[in-house]
């Protein structure tokens, strides 16, 4: 960190810079202040050379998306923008060291911390995987160490480039810091380069070192591509994964899924819980924080903030770039990085940028790793006196070990600061660093290293923020309710801390020439793609290929893959008919997807608006919609029949139908109403008469979807809008008992239920009301389910309790975690399935309460209970959420799999943030995102 430099900008939209942290291959960042004063945090500003160039915009622009979309978990989610097309970003500001920073500081990381980064970098990555993209953003440089866990802070080539520069013709190079097998036989990236990159860096955490560190350095593309990994100091229990991640062949390589489950069963985020880093890295981080907390805004910004405006609003006309050019800049200078010939022989990159606790300038000897000598010199020159110096340069000679490949823009190199401002950065007292034996390094005389990359934030400039302990959200948004699927029939179904591995000996960390080689030209139109917009995977009426086995933690490849067109609405309802068709109806027309191929089978206009589709019979799907029932041909989707309301029910003139109940056999439940005139009492002699009254009128019907009659209504209380809309809990061989929405109760009955739910029970032949009964302190708007043998199972506080419902007796009682609060539960033979608010995922004896397993989902705390689906055959149960789903055995628990998409895949589509949801068919189940659905193979 150093002060402002004179050209620098003082105002980026509503944030005050307060500091320069660092100038990387393709930005700027500063710390600065937001709008209130109180927060801190990191603004990106693209190099105004480079953002003349379209091709560098629309990288920066797209890799900035895709931070957006991968928002939540371990990304942190951006801050508000540019108003205009300017190219800079804002993310709150996070106290954590890089990887880099942290292991010069700490040696190599315990096992447990290994393992708690890894798999929080595998999570992250298998939700880009997802869609086939690859994020090319992994490097020491870009990974972060937060007290809470990692963060992954580049989201593509440019983010995680060791170097950029425009070349004629308008063409962007953006050279790499790393190189893989494929890479260098000349194949591009795929999701597997990840992976390898992924064991570079799990390798060098737990070592200290890269495994392909031994060796000349114009020789390392040829060790990375044919010689064997040297992974002898690795933990014995990492080295079979790590080795599996560097294996030559890409289809050797094991997914990111599998990978985070291998690491880490329960997740990142709950083998964390507790505290995981070391203790120097710890103590560096909340010294850093407190340091950052004290920074002010300099005098000069405060000065300048309201002219800032109008200089930035003159610069940008003259340099004609939507960047943020610095006042008096012109387009070319500050260049971060230079090519090979312009480098001095001896340029030594570095990821020690000062904002960081462990930034190491005018600081005592001893931290100075072993072997490397203090730079000599003083201050950098200010701008403007003598020739521009690249930030490689800056660092001075340092006597790094040559002898050694190292990942490019990491290593020991101690970066120089203005004396004037290292009192920003550096804690009062660095911890001792990590000073493992090695024998002193040899020169080494291979070619220059790119220019550093910082370790704050990717391209994009979005940053993780930590917010307070007590505050803490992990995620970008919070989890809304996901809605409850209609029933159409019940679901019934058939770590202590290991030892620290022994620290090696120091040597760099990969390859230097990487650089060099794996030069990524990108210009025209070849911006590299992170998503598709495909509208579905499977091309022909055959059903798909089988899928390839299954990684154990990996989801299964889906059978195909489907994307609602963007030009639509998004669809209201979807809905399986008979394990045979995917019916989505939207407010435009409702479109029917073959299961076996997911290619669409017929589209209808008539069925605009209908709720859910529900089966009626051979070959016949049913919707209700606001006006009519539908009975559609499954062939085709042409009307076979149709029922409009007034026609049907003549008696209750202006029927409203409410959302649909539940279907059992041929026999719909549904809710309707209607507003009828009360007259006014005659009035007394001498009195003015009183004013006729509207209201609404409420039935609970039976209907034959089969027969299209009507068998039964009875009256029920009107809704707070005259519907009300009721959940079916439990249908027994003689009654039905069901529970009314919250949101629908009038504020009398609410006020009168005393905060409690009320249950209903009626005949299911006639429809006559039975009991109306409440169950111990169960709320209205709790989840609840009842079984054939007379248990309701609720949610109670932080618990779940099951009761008698013809006597209204507890029977048990299911403690859950503090402050918890369980989902509605899915019944499966003999055992329930229970998930809460604590992500976990469990299941107990149904008559008894007792637990016969509990599992984590691995999603950080936050938001509602995940919702559960039980897969067709019993064997399969899935847990869905606003971040993932999640994939368990019935039988024992097992953590099978678990599946994240991006979100939305258009080009400037937005965030998506509703929740996961999965329906069952067959031995397939359904996920949709959105617009988004993907069909898995299940047991």
């Amino acid at each position: 960190m150093e002060a402002l430099r004179q050209d620098d900008p003082r105002r980026f939209g509503p944030y005050t810079a307060l500091a320069r942290l660092c100038e990387t291959a393709s930005a700027v960042r500063y710390l600065a202040r937001d709008a209130d004063g109180d927060g801190r945090v990191v603004v990106t500003a693209a190099r105004p050379d480079l953002a003349a160039l379209p091709a560098f915009r629309r990288r920066f622009q797209a890799e900035a998306r895709t931070a957006e979309r991968l928002s939540g978990g371990w990304v942190q989610p951006p801050l508000a923008g540019p108003e205009d097309d300017g190219l800079w970003t804002a993310a709150a500001y996070v106290p954590a060291l890089t990887l880099a920073e942290a292991i010069a500081l700490a040696g190599p990381l315990p096992e447990r911390a290994v393992r708690i980064l890894g798999a929080g970098l595998a999570e992250t990555l298998s939700r880009v995987h997802a869609t086939g993209a690859v994020l090319q953003g992994l490097a020491p440089g870009t990974v972060l160490l937060a007290e809470d866990g990692p963060r992954l802070t580049a989201f593509g080539p440019l983010g995680g480039a060791a170097g950029a520069e425009a070349r004629e013709g308008g063409q962007l190079s953006v050279r790499l810091g790393y190189l893989t097998p494929e890479q260098v036989e000349g194949t591009a990236a795929g999701t597997p380069s990840d992976l390898f990159v992924l064991g570079l860096l799990l390798a060098y955490a737990a070592t200290g070192t890269t495994p392909f560190a031994d060796g000349p350095a114009d020789g390392a593309a040829e060790r990375i591509a044919h010689a064997p990994a040297e992974l002898g100091s690795v933990p014995d229990a990492l080295r079979g994964l790590i080795a599996g991640c560097l294996a030559k062949d890409p289809a050797d390589r094991p997914g990111a899924g599998a990978v985070a489950a291998e690491l880490a069963l329960e997740g990142a985020a709950g083998l964390a819980r507790g505290g995981w880093l070391p203790e120097p890295v710890a103590a560096a981080v909340t010294d850093q924080a407190a340091r950052v907390r004290a920074l002010d805004a300099p005098p000069e910004a405060e000065a300048e903030a309201e002219a800032e405006t109008e200089t930035e609003t003159e610069t940008e006309t003259e340099t004609g770039t939507g960047a943020v050019a610095p006042a008096g800049t012109t387009a070319g200078a500050g260049r971060a990085d230079a090519g090979p010939d312009d480098e001095p022989s001896d340029a030594v990159p570095s990821d020690s940028v000062a904002s960081h606790a462990v930034a190491s300038h005018a600081v005592a000897s001893d931290a100075v790793p072993p072997g490397h000598a203090a730079p000599a010199g003083g201050p950098a020159s200010p701008p403007g006196d003598g020739p521009t110096r690249t930030p490689a340069a800056e660092y001075g000679d340092t006597d790094e070990d040559r002898g050694t490949t190292r990942f490019a823009r990491t290593g020991p190199g101690v970066r120089q600061s203005d004396p004037a401002t290292a009192q920003l950065a550096l804690p009062r007292a660095l911890p001792a660093p990590h000073t493992p034996a090695s024998p002193a390094p040899a020169p080494w005389h291979g070619p220059a290293s790119p220019a550093p990359e910082a370790p704050h934030a990717p391209a994009s400039g979005l940053l993780p923020a930590q917010a307070p302990a007590a505050a803490r959200q992990p995620y970008a948004y919070p989890y809304p309710a996901a809605p409850a699927a209609l029933p159409q029939q019940l679901p019934t179904g058939p770590s202590p801390v290991p030892p620290a591995a022994p620290a090696p000996g120091r040597r760099g960390l990969l390859t230097a020439v990487a650089a060099g080689v794996a030069g990524l030209v990108v210009g025209g139109g070849a911006v590299l793609a992170l998503g598709s917009d495909d509208e579905a995977a499977a091309t022909g009426d055959k059903p798909s290929a089988a899928p390839r086995p299954t990684v154990p933690g990996r989801a299964p490849e889906p059978r195909w893959t489907y994307t609602h067109p963007a030009t639509a609405p998004v669809p209201l309802t979807a809905g399986v008919w008979r394990d045979e068709l995917l019916v989505l109806t939207g407010t435009d027309q409702a479109t029917a997807l073959d299961l076996r191929t997911g290619r669409a089978r017929w589209t209808s206009k008539d069925a605009a608006g209908a709720q859910q589709v529900l089966a009626a019979g051979d070959g016949l799907c049913f919707l209700a919609g606001p006006a009519e029932f539908l009975w559609l041909s499954s062939k085709d989707g042409r009307v076979e029949h149709r029922v409009r309301y007034a026609d049907q029910f003549t008696d209750v003139p202006g029927l409203k139908v409410g959302p649909l109940t539940g279907l059992t056999g041929n026999v719909l439940w549904f809710t309707g109403s209607h507003t009828v005139t009360v007259k006014a009492p005659k009035p007394k002699k001498g009195k003015k008469p009183g004013k006729d009254t509207q209201v609404a009128k409420a039935y609970l019907f039976a209907y034959d979807v089969v027969r299209r009659e009507e068998v039964w209504r009875t009256a029920v209380p009107a809704g707070r809008n005259g519907t009300p809309a009721y959940r079916l809990t439990a249908v027994r061989d003689a009654d039905v008992v069901l529970a009314q929405d919250a949101a629908t109760l009038t504020a009398a009955d609410a006020k009168a239920a005393k905060g409690k739910a009320l249950f209903r029970c009626f005949d299911r032949a006639s429809g006559k009301a039975l009991w109306n009964r409440q169950f111990g302190s169960v709320s209205p708007s709790a989840a609840a389910l009842g079984d054939e043998e007379g248990r309701l199972y609720a949610a109670v506080g932080s618990g779940l309790q099951a009761f008698e419902t013809d006597t209204g007796k507890p029977v048990w009682t299911l403690a859950g975690p503090e402050g918890s609060v369980f989902g509605t539960p899915v019944l499966a033979g003999k055992l329930l399935h229970t998930a809460n608010r604590a992500q976990e995922v469990g299941a107990v004896e149904a008559a008894t309460g007792r637990l016969a397993w509990r599992r984590s989902t691995e999603v950080p705390l936050g938001g509602n209970a995940p919702a559960l689906t039980l897969s067709t055959g019993g064997g399969t149960l899935l847990a869905a959420d606003s971040t993932q789903v999640t994939a368990f055995a019935t039988a024992d628990g097992r953590r099978l799999w678990k599946f994240q998409d991006i979100g939305a895949q258009e080009p400037k589509g937005a965030t998506v943030s509703t929740p996961y949801r999965v329906l069952a068919a067959g031995k397939t189940v359904v996920v949709r995102r959105e617009r988004a659905f993907y069909a898995f193979p299940v047991a």
